[in-house]
């Protein structure tokens, strides 16, 4: 479980989140809505350690996140916007295989998980691919290995499909209701929820640093308006 308890936080003394209160339960997909500047990013980067709340605790499976990172980081994957910004190596392998080897793990579990999480993405024997040759479909799908490969109980997206054409957008979706269904939970970031609405088990809306709106996609849709949130058509 991720829990915000209460948190605030401020960019050169500009307030972002204001006194945010949140549990993301275990299994749970979770569609977190807004408009640009609403919070997402920073509300997300508080989930392991990125950022620090000026105010309030956030806590991983009940330890407060700044207590213990690697565990945080452990339990919970994080996706940028932007995949490039994640890769610190040249080829698939290298890149998903940096977590866990800074947990220090055998090589024998490093490779194994390097497997499972490179399957999980459809990206089997794969390893050997330089990640700058990749479509922008295929480098999103490597930048959620990577994040499998650490083992979370939660994967958190930030606007994932930015800049993807559509089946790079299927492909990635394929993966999230995949892992959804494996039992890994999912906290994703978006302005758009045409696409992927219909896996939500909840949707959470930010406005001007906070909740909004949260409740099933089926309640929450009729509270948007206003809000800037690309929403399906009834």
């Amino acid at each position: 479980m991720i829990e915000f308890q209460s948190v605030s936080y401020a960019f050169d003394d500009i307030p972002v989140l204001k006194d945010v209160s949140l549990s993301i339960d275990d299994g749970e997909f979770v569609l977190l809505a807004g408009a640009n500047g609403s919070g997402k990013t920073t509300l997300l980067r508080h989930c392991n350690g990125l950022l620090t709340p000026d105010s309030g605790a956030v806590r991983v499976n009940g330890t407060p996140v700044e207590d213990n990172l690697i565990a945080a980081r452990s339990s919970v994957g994080m996706v940028f916007q932007h995949p490039r910004d994640q890769f610190v190596a040249a080829t698939v392998g290298a890149d998903v295989a940096f977590g866990p080897e800074n947990l220090g793990l055998e090589r024998e579990e490093i490779d194994r998980r390097v497997a499972a999480a490179l399957e999980a993405v459809n990206m089997t024997d794969r390893d050997d691919n330089r990640i700058d040759a990749l479509s922008g479909g295929e480098q999103s799908r490597v930048a959620i290995a990577g994040a499998l490969a650490m083992e979370p109980t939660h994967l958190v997206l930030d606007e994932p499909f930015t800049g993807l054409d559509e089946p790079a957008r299927r492909s990635v979706l394929e993966r999230l209701e995949s892992l959804a269904a494996d039992g890994t939970g999912v906290l994703l970031a978006t302005h758009d929820l045409r696409d992927v609405c219909g896996l939500a088990d909840r949707v959470i809306a930010m406005h001007d640093g906070r909740v909004a709106v949260d409740g099933s996609p089926e309640d929450a849709l009729g509270e948007l308006a206003g809000l800037e949130v690309r929403v399906p058509d009834r």
